[in-house]
């Protein structure tokens, strides 16, 4: 099972799921995740997660990010899928795989290499 299957099996309960043709990535509300279902593999499995993030972590309309509360509540969603599909301990695990690089860190862990060069930011790590 891939990683993206395993995220959808894991919500597929309290979510509903759903890949469509769509003008941006992913998008969440009222208990329904919406992925373009045009990306990756490797690419949705992020999405999804930050998706998931924002079922676990916000509330209300927070498209507008220009305001301060919508942007820390992104930026907390962001935060939940980076734990959610990078524990620290994988980015140690991966590096003492030998990886130097952020495509070889994407590479060992199945993950879109955007996504893993923004987590290893957020954990001050690039």
């Amino acid at each position: 099972m891939t990683r993206y299957e395993e995220l959808l099996s894991e919500y597929e309960e309290v979510l509903d799921i759903q890949e469509r043709p769509m003008v941006c990535e992913g998008l969440y509300g009222d208990e329904t995740v919406w992925i373009n279902q045009k990306l990756s593999e490797s690419r949705k499995v992020c999405i999804l997660a930050e998706e998931i993030g924002h079922y676990k972590t916000s509330s209300g309309n927070i498209l507008d990010l220009r305001d301060m509360n919508n942007a820390k509540q992104e930026h907390k969603a962001r935060k939940w899928a980076y734990s959610k599909l990078i524990p620290f301990e994988r980015i140690l695990d991966a590096a003492g795989a030998g990886c130097r690089r952020v495509y070889e860190f994407a590479e060992y862990l199945d993950l879109d290499e955007a996504f893993v060069a923004e987590c290893l930011r957020c954990y001050g790590l690039l």
